[in-house]
């Protein structure tokens, strides 16, 4: 009786619990990720036209991103309070919009976004509870953790649709309900479950294979929603089959708990052993005063060093270094000490903002991550332009590569900085590159550009959001963890308030009025637009080819920026990850 006690506390504590129970949560936290599919339905019943669709993308988009009061209170409150939070905005926000568009309530268009902003903000407590509980229990697997939750977050979009779909709702304002209720209820179930439980000391050697298998399940659920997305876009599916399609999703998205059972219950598991954060923090210490000196050698070192072979430049700083060494022991100099602290080491949200690297990588999100989100917020109008009628088919479809972007992001620069001890960010210029290709392909209106938009725009916005935050880690520390993360976030929101609030719905407004003062010259059949309906709609790849375009040249500049990142911090890298 008293063993089955233990295993069953075990089992509670295991952070391998943790973090399963986060990535549930996260798996309907991307709540705006939806935005795409409830946008056509709030305009149709609204009457919105284009630009004020944007406003309420906008408006999710801050949501989505200003979680300074997350960052904050978790510092103050245990973390089933910050997720108990989250669940009362995300109720009460989409509850308010499920109101407005049913005609319920009739309220004005400034209501609708303070309701879409406060339901939206609710996801910024389920990243914040999740990542920070999960980080500080892996504090060696920062990629991969950072990497899957985000992807969870990625797919969610895809995840509700099914459930969505399975409901049969004769509405197409459930979506909404569902939204607002759905998530309340996980997070509401799960918010106990979550926080630091010193997974740090839970370390065993077969984690490795624990990570091995959570990918694969990731894997088999990517795939496993594509399959059923497009058996239900090319050949329909009946009401009783997509029930079953749907059961077996649950089925997969419950697999990854045979790990803490099998941790907690098995018999030949042995004693957990403990691990230190980064490998560059034990040598921190130690290493001080050779920093300060070496601080001084830069400062000292004689002009056209840098000119002379490596061999040579290295001797001759040494030979200045130990000068310095004999110096400041006899008294002879005075070493001055760096303010503050340094990359790698713990960063408050003030001190990082004083960094010209925080700088950067926050710009540089500026300009890709906003570019991405604002093709996922326009992805509905962007397919009906096309011609597409079914546009939650490539809604599903764009989360769920993004969550494949999120996860292979977080693995692939976990190998670049394992095996090679370079710059993450890297990895974070490399995926910029891809989504300019993207764009820059819709932009010239060749052959299935939407579906080619929608899977490099997927992967690279989503693989950011598994780089960045694991990077943030590493160049600014734990502590204020929170705080850098959920600023950083703001670069999203940023960009889209440029490029989707001001030039894509300019752009979308003014192809659509072209386009109907050309219909009004012709027969009333042939006219592309219903006069019973206020909101003008755009025909063709030219609505969105200018801003895929422009957006397609603001990504180039963000792998500049990215690159100047990398090799500022080319040493920090090589100080925390490098093989001695």
């Amino acid at each position: 009786m008293f063993r089955v006690r233990d295993r069953l506390k075990a089992f509670v504590k295991n952070r391998w619990l943790v973090f399963v129970a986060s990535m549930w949560v996260q798996s309907c936290a991307g709540i705006g990720y939806l935005f795409g599919s409830i946008s056509p339905v709030i305009k149709s019943a609204m009457g919105y036209n284009q630009r004020q669709i944007a406003i309420l993308g906008v408006a999710k988009d801050l949501g989505d991103s200003i979680g300074f009061i997350a960052g904050s209170l978790c510092d103050v409150l245990p973390i089933w309070g910050i997720l108990f939070i989250g669940a009362v905005q995300n109720f009460v926000g989409y509850g308010l919009v499920w109101l407005i568009v049913t005609g319920t309530l009739d309220l004005p268009l400034w209501v609708m976004c303070i309701a879409i902003f406060v339901g939206t903000n609710g996801e910024t407590y389920f990243n914040t509870g999740a990542l920070v509980s999960c980080v500080q229990n892996f504090p060696k697997s920062r990629g991969p953790v950072v990497g899957i939750l985000k992807g969870f977050a990625g797919l969610s979009g895809a995840i509700l649709t099914q459930i969505y779909t399975m409901i049969n709702a004769s509405s197409q304002s459930a979506l909404i309900f569902m939204i607002a209720v759905g998530p309340t209820m996980v997070v509401i179930a799960l918010m106990f479950i979550i926080r630091p439980v010193g997974g740090h000391k839970q370390v065993r050697p077969f984690d490795g294979s624990s990570f091995v298998y959570i990918y694969s399940v990731c894997l088999l659920l990517a795939a496993y929603l594509m399959g059923v997305l497009l058996l239900e876009d090319l050949i329909g599916l009946s009401q009783s089959l997509v029930m079953i399609f749907t059961i077996v999703l649950f089925v997969i998205l419950l697999l990854p708990i045979m790990i803490p059972v099998w941790l907690t219950f098995s018999s030949s598991i042995g004693v957990p052993s403990e691990e230190s954060l980064l490998t560059g923090d034990d040598k921190s210490e130690a290493g001080n005063v050779n920093e300060v000196i070496l601080s001084e050698v830069e400062d000292e070192k004689p002009e056209g060093v840098e000119l002379l072979p490596d061999a040579e430049r290295q001797m001759r700083m040494a030979q200045l270094q130990a000068k310095l060494f004999q110096a400041a022991a006899e008294g002879a100099v005075r070493v001055r000490r760096k303010k503050g602290p340094r990359r790698g080491e713990d960063f408050t949200l003030l001190q990082a903002l004083r960094k010209a690297d925080f700088w950067l990588i926050f710009v540089s999100l500026v300009l890709a991550s906003g570019s991405g989100l604002t093709v996922i917020d326009n992805l509905g109008q962007m397919c009906q332009s096309m011609g597409y009628s079914n546009t939650q088919v490539f809604v599903s479809m764009i989360s769920i590569w993004n969550f494949l972007g999120r996860v292979g992001g977080g693995y692939f620069s976990e190998v670049v900085i394992r095996n090679y001890a370079y710059p993450r960010p890297v990895t974070m210029a490399f995926v910029q590159v891809i989504m300019a290709m993207g764009l820059f392909y819709y932009a010239m209106g060749w052959p299935a550009a939407i579906y080619i938009v929608t899977i490099l725009i997927g992967l690279g916005y989503g693989a950011h959001w598994a780089i960045v935050p694991a990077a943030i880690s590493e160049l600014f520390g734990l502590k204020g963890f929170g705080a850098l993360y959920n600023f950083l976030t703001l670069a999203s929101p940023v960009g889209s308030l440029i490029f989707s609030g001001v030039i894509a719905s300019g752009i979308y407004d003014y192809e659509a009025e072209k386009q109907a003062s050309t219909s009004l010259k012709l027969p009333m059949i042939t006219r592309g637009y219903n006069d019973d309906d206020d909101s003008l709609s755009c025909d063709g790849t030219i609505c969105y080819s200018i801003t895929c375009a422009i957006m397609s040249s603001l990504c180039i500049i963000a792998v500049i920026l990215s690159s100047i990142v990398v090799y500022r911090t080319k040493t920090v890298y090589k100080q925390l990850y490098g093989k001695s």
